[in-house]
């Protein structure tokens, strides 16, 4: 097997080993939540108010957490930092690569502060749901469950996307990639107080 070759299924593999490692908690996620929906609303008989609030629920979240948050950010975000990875990866980065695919390790500080105080507000709303009267964790759960599942498919799409060397049109959000940011702002403002490479 040529060099190439070699590197080419060294970067697939972890390209792979990221994204489907995210989506691999993802579904451990969904079969849980969906699971215990499933569990409590077979044992009860949701009125009409229950049932449109669950509908109403699921829309909503389908909406803000599996489209905006999901389709639009996260899921590309996820393949563009999993194929930044296969590219310049550390040996540490690569075995950690989900959780670095989840910009829960080396990204800029911006996104790192943001990804832990969602993973802080995650587990916040988790105890607080389990505290809820069972119809209504139920919908609750199988909202968050659909969006999650939402949100499983869009990595899928997004890596199939990455895969066949389309854009994904958002960053990486690596630390690297804030200092060359940086460097070439400051780089311009020189040139402007200058007076520019094309001033007379």
């Amino acid at each position: 097997m040529s060099p190439p070759v070699r590197e080419g299924r060294r970067r697939l593999a972890v390209v792979l080993w990221g994204v489907l490692g995210v989506v691999a908690v993802l579904v451990e996620a969904i079969c849980r939540l969906g699971a215990t929906a499933a569990r409590i609303l077979t044992g009860y008989t949701l009125t009409t108010g229950q049932l449109v609030l669950l509908a109403a629920w699921t829309v909503t979240i389908a909406y803000f957490e599996g489209y905006r948050g999901f389709q639009q950010r996260f899921s590309p975000r996820v393949v563009a930092r999993a194929l930044h990875l296969a590219e310049h990866g550390r040996p540490l980065h690569v075995a950690l690569a989900p959780l670095y695919c989840m910009a829960l390790l080396h990204a800029t500080r911006r996104r790192l502060i943001a990804t832990w105080a969602l993973v802080a507000g995650i587990v916040a709303l988790i105890l607080l749901v389990r505290q809820m009267p069972p119809p209504y964790r139920a919908i609750v759960d199988a909202g968050v469950a659909f969006a999650l599942a939402w949100g499983a498919v869009s990595i899928l799409v997004w890596l199939a996307r990455g895969l066949a060397g389309r854009p994904l049109g958002i960053s990486a959000d690596v630390p690297e990639d804030a200092g060359r940011a940086v460097d070439a702002e400051h780089l311009a403002r020189q040139a402007a107080r200058a007076g520019g490479p094309c001033d007379p």
